[in-house]
């Protein structure tokens, strides 16, 4: 029998009913259980959690990743500011390097800003009052609608709705046959540095307000730090709600502070879910190689 790859999904916020916690990525937790090999094995062995402190005020988890048997963190960045400590940044920077692979998300503004300090995820990541993008003609308003909102707030389409993404040649694997991700009226910031050459841009949305593109998602390959050690990949994507349970159907609720009209696009375009589907077995396969 084959040995499943243990995933860690992770808020960086403690567990509230009326909030993003880690219940509402219940689709994409069941989905990646769900996943076998042709023998019928797991492939997945999948554990969500949400934040949680000891006495010094630190995730015991995160801050001692590197020395957990797990495999991936798909960190979900839900703070804004206060969500990782410096332990935990340690933790998770000595986890990636030792091989672990990491999909690193966020959304609009300073949401997920603590990940400034990862190596890598927080130099791609693009906040409003911490590494803001350097096109400064980006560091503007996106999306006029939710005005409590700033930037970067790209608006790819209502909350239930979807939006065609643009793969940028050459064809990413991780992207082959798949047109349909899940849209969000504020979208964060996402970039590559140009002296990066382990990082890419694989996908771009567009604002159905401004007409302008977006980032979508960056990938980081395996590349050796100058310890010499193998870090593990990565995946950046703009936005959390490319995974949350409410942006692949919206039957299953978001919380009360949510005041945008949702769409049903995802609900009337079949092919729509089955494209974040079968991304999201792409990107656990891609980030444990």
């Amino acid at each position: 029998m084959s040995q499943s790859t243990r995933i860690l999904l992770q808020t960086t916020i403690p567990t509230t009913e009326d909030d993003w916690s880690i219940w509402r990525f219940s689709m994409l937790k069941d989905y990646l259980a769900s996943l076998t090999d042709e023998a019928e094995n797991p492939l997945f062995e999948v554990t969500a959690r949400d934040r949680q402190t000891n006495d010094e005020g630190d995730d015991p988890l995160l801050s001692t990743l590197d020395q957990s048997d797990f495999e991936q963190l798909w960190l979900f960045a839900l703070d804004v500011g206060e969500g990782l400590t410096e332990k935990d940044r340690a933790g998770i920077n000595a986890f990636r390097q030792r091989g672990g692979g990491i999909l690193a998300t966020r959304d609009h503004q300073d949401m997920g800003c603590s990940m400034c300090g990862l190596i890598d995820i927080g130099d791609v990541h693009y906040f409003n009052s911490k590494n803001p993008d350097p096109d400064q003609s980006r560091c503007d308003r996106d999306d006029p609608y939710t005005t409590y909102i700033s930037w970067p707030n790209y608006h790819s389409g209502a909350n239930g709705d979807y939006q065609k993404i643009m793969p940028v040649a050459p064809i990413h694997e991780l992207l082959q046959d798949i047109e349909f991700f899940p849209a969000h009226p504020h979208e964060g910031g996402i970039g590559v540095n140009v002296n990066n050459p382990n990082a890419r841009v694989i996908a771009l949305g567009k604002s159905l307000v401004t007409g302008r593109d977006f980032n979508l998602i960056v990938a980081i390959e395996h590349y050796k730090d100058s310890q010499d050690q193998m870090l593990g990949r990565v995946l950046a994507h703009s936005s959390f709600h490319h995974f949350v349970d409410y942006n692949w159907d919206t039957d299953k609720g978001c919380p009360t502070f949510v005041d945008e009209a949702p769409g049903n696009g995802m609900k009337q375009e079949r092919r729509a879910l089955e494209d974040i589907k079968t991304y999201v077995r792409n990107a656990a396969l891609w980030l444990a190689h």
